[in-house]
């Protein structure tokens, strides 16, 4: 993948990281990168090698990459524990603000372009080979003959995505049937595939791996890693449910650690790098819906747009979901504990 320097580039770096015309400096930097699981590959074989070359063409320096994927709350948490990544790219953004909290982010990172996120994408249900349980939205997923796999939320934030798709299409149905949010509804619709669900793994990708494994009939995931799976040439059939919920994931440079390490300048340009049209383009050809506007014109045709699509701010934003939602009183919490007081 060749790139060339654009005024795209430029102009999502912020002033502390303009470029140099000082190639003095031929020492290797080394970026840390801790990211959630599910672009590793993109980041892997794409973004990373591509900027080496980048840079080292207008730098005159060699970038080492240090990475780490994991579960995108464990990967938040082990940056605030003392893993000195220089860049987080996860799955929620709560994710980044807990490390704004810790004080290692003391930037704006919102104020970035495309409001800091790097990749779109939406919440799908995964079905096995002619679809013999005849799945076609979230209510199916409710039938006691049916069971199903997605993370536990409490490491993975993909699986905060699914739970907030599924709790959300409840409201988002209920309204477009009576005019207004039925809440008891929604609870009912994420209880009853709740109790269907037989396991629940530390991260997205460790779930689709399950199921691979021929476990449930049933993935609740995200639309990027069933395309991922297509394209490698195995079969991974998915629906795209009436109502679901859009996915946007952040990426940040951490200021503590970069300082630390002085290397903000690099680091800033693979965030920019990351953002860029034509790494835009390599996301989209791995399965992400692009933030850029332009290049997600290019891939319409791959990536519909779903009938009731909604974004987290429909659940009230994520301070509001943690709290309702995934707090110690939250209905998620709840329904855990009243499906085992029912066994």
């Amino acid at each position: 993948m060749k790139f060339k320097l654009t005024l795209c580039i430029g102009v999502v770096l912020i002033s502390s990281c303009q470029f140099s015309n000082n190639h003095s400096n031929k020492k290797e930097l080394v970026l840390t990168l801790g990211a959630y699981t599910v672009p590793k590959e993109v980041y892997h074989k794409e973004l990373i090698p591509a900027f080496q070359e980048y840079w080292l063409k207008e730098k005159g320096q060699h970038v080492k990459f240090e990475e780490s994927y994991m579960a995108s709350g464990a990967q938040s948490r082990a940056i605030s524990a003392g893993f000195e990544a220089d860049i987080a790219a996860l799955s929620l953004e709560k994710d980044i603000d807990c490390l704004v909290e810790k004080g290692l982010i003391v930037h704006d990172w919102k104020k970035s372009k495309y409001n800091g996120f790097v990749t779109r994408s939406v919440v799908v249900i995964v079905f096995r080979e002619g679809n013999p349980k005849r799945i076609k939205d979230w209510i199916d997923l409710t039938d006691k003959n049916v069971s199903v796999v997605y993370p536990s939320p409490k490491t993975s934030g993909g699986a905060m995505w699914d739970i907030c798709a599924i709790y959300g299409a409840g409201l988002m149905e209920s309204e477009r049937k009576t005019g207004k949010k039925d809440y008891d509804y929604a609870r009912d619709l994420l209880k009853s595939i709740q109790k269907n669900v037989k396991v629940m793994d530390k991260s997205g990708r460790a779930s689709v791996t399950t199921f691979e494994n021929g476990i449930g009939d049933a993935l609740i995931t995200y639309e990027n890693e069933a395309i991922l799976r297509q394209k490698s040439g195995r079969r991974m059939n998915y629906i795209i449910p009436r109502s679901t919920i859009l996915i946007e994931n952040p990426i940040a440079v951490i200021d503590k650690n970069v300082d630390k390490h002085k290397n903000r300048e690099v680091a800033n340009a693979f965030v920019a790098f990351a953002l860029s049209f034509e790494s835009q383009k390599t996301f989209a050809r791995y399965g992400f819906r692009p933030v850029d506007d332009q290049c997600a014109k290019e891939f319409i045709m791959q990536y519909p747009v779903p009938e009731n699509l909604f974004g987290i701010g429909y659940l009230g934003g994520w301070d509001t979901v943690y709290k309702t939602v995934f707090g110690m009183d939250g209905i998620w919490n709840e329904i855990i504990s009243e499906l085992a007081n029912e066994k």
